[in-house]
C-alpha cells in the first residue's frame, strides 16, 4: 500500500474511535442535574416540587352563619287626630328625615273656625267672670249696712265661683282645640328612613290609622340564626363580617345574643348592627361570620389542597423523595392559608403546589420553599 493510502486508512480509523468514544455513556452522575441543595435527582424523577411544613398562627374563631337583614327598629307615624283629610304628603319612599321633619299635613279649615268659636266662648266667660267679681265687691260694700240679706250676698259669691269655673271649662275646650290643630301636622318623631307609605292624598283619616313608617335612625341589623351548640361561643361585642347578596362585604358588632331559641327551628338569633352607610337593605337575606376569640391553628397554603371525590388532600414526601397523598379535615381559611385539624402531622414535609399533578409513590424532586414566604406569615 502507497503511503497516500496508509494516511486516509489511519484517518478512517481515527474518526471510528472518535464516533465510538461520543456513544460511550458517562460515568453514573456525571451529568444528571442537581436540585437546589445539591443532591442529585433520581433518574425517574416525574417532578420537581417545593416543599413546606405546617405552620401555626393564632386565628381567631369564626362562625359562619345565615340570616336576615332587618330594621334596628321600626317607627309606625300614624295620625293622632281623626275625621280629617290628608291635604299634603311632604315625603316619599326612601327619605332620610329629621327629627320634627314634617312628613304630612291635615286639613285644618273646620279646627280654625273651632279656633276663633273657642276664643268668643272663652272672651265671653271672662267677661261674665268679671261680672261677677265686681258684684261680689259690692255686696261686700253693702253687707255692713244692712242693705243685702246674707242670702244676697251668698247667691253672688256662688255666682261668681260658678264664672271662674266656665272660665276654666272655656279654657280647656281652646286648649283642645288648639292641641288637634297642632296635631294636623304630622311630624317624625326621631331620625329615620321612610320605608313605607301608605297615606293617600285626599284620604279622610282615623286617629291611629298607619301613614308612614321608618327605619329608625337608618339602622339595619343582621339577624343571624345559630344553633345551641354555636350560641355559646358567641358574646356581646363580637365582631362580624356579613357578604351581602350582590357580593358586598359590611363590617359589624353584636348588639344583642338572644335568650331563647325557637321551639320551631332550635335556633337563637343574635342581632349584629350594621354599619348605617352600608348597602344593607331591610329584607335581604346574607351570610356572613362572627369572629370570636383567637387559638391557635396548624396552617398549610391553600395550593398545597387538591380536591378529589369531594375529599381534600395534601402530598407528602418521605424521606427517599417518594410522594403519599393523606386525606385531610380543613378548618378556617384566611389570607390564602387553611387549618388542617387533622391528617398530616405538624413536622411532615407537604407539597406546597402542584400535588394535583402527584400519584402514591411517584418520585420527586425536592426543594424547601423560601424562607422568607412563611416567616411573613408568621
Amino acid at each position: 500500500m502507497n503511503r497516500p493510502s496508509r494516511i486516509q486508512a489511519l484517518g478512517a480509523i481515527t474518526a471510528a474511535l472518535l464516533v465510538l468514544t461520543a456513544c460511550k455513556p458517562p460515568p453514573e452522575g456525571a451529568n444528571a442535574p442537581a436540585n437546589a441543595a445539591g443532591a442529585v435527582n433520581p433518574a425517574n424523577s416525574v417532578l420537581t416540587v417545593e416543599v413546606t411544613s405546617p405552620t401555626t398562627l393564632q386565628w381567631p374563631q369564626t362562625l359562619q352563619a345565615n340570616g336576615a337583614l332587618a330594621a334596628w327598629q321600626e317607627v309606625i307615624v300614624s295620625p293622632e287626630t281623626g275625621g280629617l283629610r290628608i291635604a299634603e304628603l311632604a315625603v316619599d319612599v326612601g327619605t332620610r328625615v329629621k327629627r320634627g321633619q314634617l312628613l304630612a299635613r291635615l286639613a285644618d279649615d273646620s279646627l280654625q273656625n273651632d279656633l276663633h268659636k273657642q276664643q268668643a266662648l272663652l272672651a265671653q266667660a271672662q267677661a261674665t267672670l268679671d261680672q261677677a267679681t265686681s258684684n261680689v265687691q259690692r255686696a261686700k260694700l253693702a253687707e255692713g249696712s244692712g242693705g243685702l240679706s246674707a242670702q244676697a250676698i251668698e247667691q253672688y259669691r256662688i255666682t261668681e265661683a260658678t264664672a271662674r269655673a266656665a272660665l276654666a271649662s272655656a279654657q280647656a275646650d281652646l286648649d283642645a282645640t288648639q292641641l288637634r290643630l297642632r296635631q294636623t301636622r304630622i311630624t317624625a318623631p326621631d331620625d329615620g328612613l321612610v320605608s313605607s307609605r301608605t297615606g293617600v292624598l285626599g284620604n279622610v283619616v282615623s286617629a291611629g290609622n298607619e301613614l308612614f313608617r321608618l327605619v329608625r335612625q337608618g339602622r339595619v341589623e343582621w339577624r343571624a340564626e345559630v344553633d345551641a351548640r354555636q350560641l355559646a361561643t358567641v358574646s356581646e361585642g363580637q365582631r362580624a363580617r356579613v357578604t351581602l347578596p350582590g357580593g358586598q362585604a359590611v363590617d359589624g358588632r353584636v348588639r344583642l345574643v338572644g335568650p331563647v331559641l325557637s321551639t320551631e327551628t332550635g335556633r337563637a338569633l343574635v342581632y349584629v348592627s350594621l354599619a348605617g352607610d352600608s348597602a344593607a337593605r331591610v329584607g335581604m337575606f346574607a351570610s356572613g361570620s362572627l369572629e370570636g376569640p383567637a387559638r391557635p391553628a396548624l396552617t398549610l397554603p391553600q395550593g398545597a389542597l387538591v380536591s378529589r371525590d369531594g375529599r381534600d388532600y395534601v402530598y407528602t414526601v418521605d424521606a427517599a423523595g417518594k410522594a403519599h397523598s393523606a386525606v385531610v379535615t380543613v378548618g378556617r381559611r384566611q389570607q390564602q392559608r387553611v387549618e388542617v385539624l387533622s391528617g398530616v402531622a405538624a413536622n411532615a414535609r407537604v407539597v406546597a403546589s402542584g400535588g394535583a399533578f402527584l400519584s402514591d409513590g411517584v418520585q420527586v424532586t425536592v426543594t424547601s420553599a423560601p424562607a422568607s414566604a412563611s416567616a411573613a406569615l408568621r
